[in-house]
Formats: C-alpha cells, structure tokens, sequence
C-alpha cells in the first residue's frame, strides 16, 4: 500500500496529474463512474477558513463517491490550541478514510500529512490552492479538447502575484506542460524559491514561467486568462492599501482585449466586480467562471480516488 498526501500540486508528477485530469473528465461524463468510498466511508472536512465552493464541491463528492463527508468546524476543534495537531490526527486517521483541512499556515498541513495514516488533502492554504488549480486545469481540458489540449496553452494570471493562487499557478500549470506568465505590481510578486521550482518543472514538461510587472506583457496572445481578489483571506485590514497598485492589472475589456479572441477568463470566486475584474467581462461571452466553479466537483472526486486506489493497492 501506498500512502500519498496532496498538500501542494507538485505532489503530483506530471504524468498523475494527467491520469488524475483524465479520471476527472470521466467524472463529467458519470458522475457515479466510480464509487471508491461505498460503505459509505467517512471523509473527515475540517475547514478553519470561511468557505462555500470547497465545502460543497468536497461535501457532495464524497457522497457521490459513496462516502460520508464528516464537517469539522476547525473553530470548534481549535486544532493546535485545545489539542495538538498530532493527537486530533490520530483520533482522526482511525476512523475516516481521508482528510480534507481547509487552513492557515502550510507547516500545519505538513504536521498533519507527517503524522496522518489516511492520506491528507490540501483544501486550501496560505501558500497553495492546489485543488483549485486542478479544476481550473479541468476547465481548460473542457474548453480545449480534452486532457490533451492542455500542455502547449498560455495561461495568464493577473493581479496578485504574492497569493496562494499564484504558487499554485506556477507549480500546477508547469506540471501540465502550460506556459505560465504571472502579471502583477512589483511589490506582489511570488516567492524566488517557488518560481524556481516551476521553472525546473516546466524543463521537464515543455511549459515555461514568466512573471512580469506589465498586464498586456502578461496576456497578449494569451489562451486563458485568470485573476483573483486582490484581498485574500487574513489581509482584509489591508483592503484600501492594496487596492491602488492592482488597478492596472483590473481584468476589464481592454485588457482581455489584447488575448487571443477565443480565450476563456477563470477566476476561482468569489469576485468583486469592478474591482479585480469588471462585470462586463466575468458576466460575458469568454467567462467560464461557473464550468471552473463546477469542476472543483469532478477533479476534487478524482484526487480522492486516486489517493484512495493507491492507499488500498
């Protein structure tokens, strides 16, 4: 048996990312294709950030997979504070088949997976959002002809390139082959050590990584285009601040205007019109935003079984 975490998405080779955006797509085609969880099994869901697409996405999934999603209000549970990370993991592990945690700090995750028997899901983090970033792979697959229309693409992510959005961006798209280019303020730029990381990917898989300050160097001739809000969870205090430096990389009609004129607009939601991107363009022809919103669905079903047929190999 093989035991497998998925705490940030170059846990994934290239080629299980693949099979896991392949199972996916069968997963849009049947939604009950497989049932890895029947009994039903419970999936323990702990989530210590606000949420709506993460927790129904993952509460429906496992149901539909023939499982129990088992909700954990990490506010309740005080996990690190009333009781260590270590211990809740091993109350935990004997009685679910797999843990989603939907977090603050990535050392936390990392403590959990380090401890866990069942594997151990990132549902989001301050450092990734790899879950997302599948489903905004799947959401390309969708709109590109399938898993084998992704590699070669040119996806663009503007405004905040400083976000758990970004690293996962950089990570996941180099790991399906995707020409990433990151445009936002100079003093929003990602992390050296990760960029690094994604450009040692992108070697391997044909992509490549490209960050920029300038918001049409980001998008011309872009296939997809993606951005998110400018305040992430925890920098609320920071709101008016921040605002300012992100306006030119506003995803608005001009902007889009200099992508390809078939590209699609991904934002993971939820979204503040007029302020990252401008209701004219994610209420538009090009926006997939809601095929993003619904794919978390289906790519979040395939991980976990995934993660599940390997654990019980």
């Amino acid at each position: 048996m093989t035991l497998r975490h998925f705490l940030r998405d170059d846990d994934l080779t290239p080629a299980e990312q693949r099979k896991v955006l392949d199972l996916a797509m069968a997963f849009r085609e049947d939604r009950f294709v497989r049932q890895p969880l029947a009994g039903p099994r419970a999936v323990a869901f702990i989530t210590d950030k606000p949420t709506l697409r993460t927790q129904v996405s993952f509460a429906a999934g496992i149901a539909e997979l023939g499982g129990f999603p088992l909700s954990v209000d990490g506010n309740l549970a005080q996990i690190g504070v009333r009781e260590s990370i270590a211990d809740t993991t091993r109350v935990l592990d004997r009685q679910v088949a797999a843990i989603v945690w939907r977090t603050y700090a990535d050392e936390r995750l990392q403590e959990m997976a380090a401890t866990s028997r069942v594997p151990v899901v990132n549902a989001l983090t301050d450092g990734f959002h790899p879950c997302q970033v599948l489903a905004d792979l799947l959401t390309i697959a969708q709109h590109r002809g399938g898993v084998g229309g992704i590699k070669g693409q040119t996806l663009a992510y503007v405004g905040d390139c400083a976000n758990n959005m970004a690293n996962s961006y950089l990570l996941g798209g180099a790991t399906a082959g995707l020409h990433v280019r990151l445009g936002g303020p100079a003093s929003f730029l990602p992390d050296e050590t990760v960029v690094a990381q994604a450009a040692d990917i992108a070697a391997v898989t044909g992509g490549s990584v490209t960050i920029t300050s300038d918001p049409v160097a980001a998008v011309t001739g872009a296939d997809a285009i993606a951005t998110d809000t400018w305040v992430s969870m925890g920098d609320e205090a920071q709101s008016i601040e921040r605002e300012t430096p992100f306006v030119p990389f506003r995803l608005d009609t001009a902007l889009l205007s200099h992508a390809k004129p078939d590209a699609i607009v991904l934002h993971c939601l939820p979204a503040y019109r007029g302020k990252e991107i401008t209701a004219e363009v994610i209420d538009g022809p090009q926006s997939v935003v809601f095929d993003e919103a619904e794919n978390r669905l289906h790519a979040q079903k395939a991980l976990l079984t995934w993660l599940l047929e390997r654990r019980q190999r």
